[in-house]
C-alpha cells in the first residue's frame, strides 16, 4: 500500500478539504514542500510582531484582544518572548548563500532590531518587564530564545542591545515567581544571563531543578507545582525549560549533571505520548487551559526533533507528518488571522471564548514553539526522509501500529 492509498484507506477522503490537507500533504507531497509551508507559518507569524517593533510602531498598530483590557500592558512582550522562542533555532543555522540562508539572515537581523527596541529605554517601544507579575513569563520565553540562538542573538547583539538585553532580564528579579511551572521561567532568565556574559544565580536554577524534581508524578508528566494539572503546560513549559536549563548549564553543578539523563528520558516518554494525541486529521484534543496557545502544546515533540532525541519506534519523517498534521490543522483554519495578519484568539480559528483571563493577542504567538525543528538543515532526517503516516493515523485505518509502554520510575 503507497502512503496516498494509506491515507484514502484512514477514511479521510471523506473529511473536508481543511482537514484533510494536513495528512494527505504530509503523506503524499515532498519533504521539502513540508520544509517550504513551515517557513511560510513562520513568516506569517513573525511579520507582523517583528517588523512593527523593529519599526517601533508595535504598540501603536498591534491590535489587542484579551477578556481583561490590563492585559495591554503585558501583550507586546509576549509577542516578542514567544516568538522568539519559537524561530531562535532556525535563525541560529549558519549561513549559508541559498535562498532560505539569505531569507534566515535577513530575519536574525530583523529579530535583533526588534529586541533593540524592546529593550531600549529610550525606545517609544520599551517593553513592560516590570509591571505586573506576568512580564516574567515572557522575559523568561525572550531568554529560552537567547538560550537556542546563542550566536545570533548573543555574539551578534550590539554591544548597547547586549547591555539593555541584560539589564532588562535582571530586571524582572523583583517579581515573585509562583510555586509551580514559574519557577522555571525565573530559572531560564539566570541561564540567559550565563550565556550573555554577566553574572547569574545558581540558587534559582537549582531550587527549579530540585522542586520539579519533587513534584515528577511518573510516566513522563510532572505536576505543575504539587498538583497534577491535565494540561499541555508539561510541553508549554516544564519539559523544554528543563532541557534547555541543562542543556545551557549541567556542568556548572555535579548534582545537575547527575539529573539531565532522567529528564532527558522523561522527555522521550513525553513526546511519544503527544505523537499519539495527534489524530488523523491532525486534530488534538481541546483539554485544559491555555488551548488558545493553538499547535504549540507539541513544543516538547518538536524539541525533541530539534535535538535529534525522538523517543524509539518515532522516525523523523513520521513525526514530521504528525506536526505538519497538527500545524496545518490549526493554521488553515478561517479566522485564525484578522486582515492585518494578526492571531486571533482560538483553537481551530477564532473562538474567543478559548481565551482565559489571562490571554491576549501576544499570548497566542506561543504556537511559533512547535516550529523548532526549522533549526535543523533540510538535510537532516527529519527533513529529508519520507513522510510517515503517524501512529493515530496507522491505528485508525486499521494499520498495525506499535502498542504502547509507560516509562517506569
Amino acid at each position: 500500500m503507497n502512503r496516498r492509498e494509506f491515507f484514502s484507506a484512514a477514511g479521510l477522503g471523506g473529511l473536508t478539504a481543511a482537514a484533510a490537507a494536513a495528512p494527505v500533504r504530509a503523506g503524499t507531497l515532498a519533504s521539502q514542500t513540508d520544509r517550504a509551508f513551515w517557513i511560510e507559518v513562520l513568516r506569517r507569524l513573525a511579520d507582523p510582531v517583528l517588523t512593527n517593533l523593529a519599526n517601533g510602531t508595535l504598540k501603536t498598530r498591534m491590535p489587542v484582544e484579551a477578556a481583561d483590557p490590563k492585559r495591554r500592558s503585558v501583550t507586546h512582550l509576549e509577542a516578542l518572548g514567544r516568538l522568539t522562542a519559537g524561530i531562535a533555532p532556525w535563525i541560529e543555522l549558519a549561513p549559508e548563500n541559498t535562498d532560505e540562508g539569505r531569507l534566515r539572515a535577513e530575519y536574525a537581523a530583523l529579530t535583533r532590531r526588534a529586541i533593540a527596541r524592546a529593550v531600549d529605554p529610550s525606545s517609544s517601544d520599551f517593553l513592560n518587564f516590570t509591571h505586573e507579575r506576568q512580564p516574567l513569563v515572557d522575559a523568561a520565553f525572550l531568554a529560552q530564545g537567547v538560550l537556542r540562538a546563542p550566536r545570533a542573538l548573543g555574539d551578534e547583539l550590539d554591544p548597547p542591545t547586549k547591555r539593555n538585553l541584560i539589564a532588562a532580564l535582571e530586571s524582572t528579579r523583583t517579581i515573585l515567581p509562583g510555586y509551580n511551572n514559574w519557577l522555571l521561567f525565573t530559572a531560564t532568565v539566570e541561564a540567559a544571563l550565563r550565556n550573555l556574559g554577566t553574572s547569574w544565580d545558581r540558587v534559582r536554577i537549582d531550587y527549579a531543578l530540585r522542586q520539579h524534581e519533587q513534584w515528577y508524578k511518573g510516566d513522563g508528566m510532572y505536576g505543575d507545582g504539587p498538583e497534577f494539572h491535565w494540561d499541555y503546560y508539561n510541553s508549554f513549559v516544564i519539559h523544554p525549560m528543563l532541557l534547555d536549563l541543562l542543556d545551557a548549564c549541567r556542568n556548572e553543578a555535579a548534582a545537575w549533571k547527575e539529573l539531565a539523563p532522567r529528564i532527558e528520558q522523561r522527555a522521550r516518554r513525553y513526546a511519544a505520548i503527544q505523537e499519539r494525541l495527534i489524530a488523523p486529521d491532525g486534530a488534538f484534543p481541546p483539554i485544559g487551559r491555555s488551548l488558545a496557545y493553538r499547535f504549540g502544546a507539541f513544543h516538547l515533540l518538536a524539541q525533541m526533533a530539534l535535538r535529534r532525541a525522538l523517543p524509539d519506534g518515532l522516525p523523523p519523517g513520521q513525526a514530521r507528518a504528525a506536526l505538519t498534521a497538527a500545524i496545518r490543522r490549526s493554521i488553515d483554519a478561517p479566522g485564525t488571522f484578522d486582515e492585518a495578519g494578526w492571531l486571533r484568539i482560538g483553537l481551530c480559528g477564532h473562538q474567543a471564548g478559548v481565551g482565559e483571563q489571562y490571554i491576549s493577542t501576544g499570548s497566542l504567538y506561543l504556537c511559533a514553539v512547535a516550529l523548532l525543528p526549522l533549526g535543523l538543515a533540510p538535510s537532516d532526517a527529519f527533513w529529508s526522509a519520507p513522510a510517515e503516516p503517524w501512529t493515530s493515523a496507522r491505528a485508525w485505518a486499521g494499520q498495525p501500529f506499535p502498542i504502547d509502554h509507560a516509562l517506569a520510575g
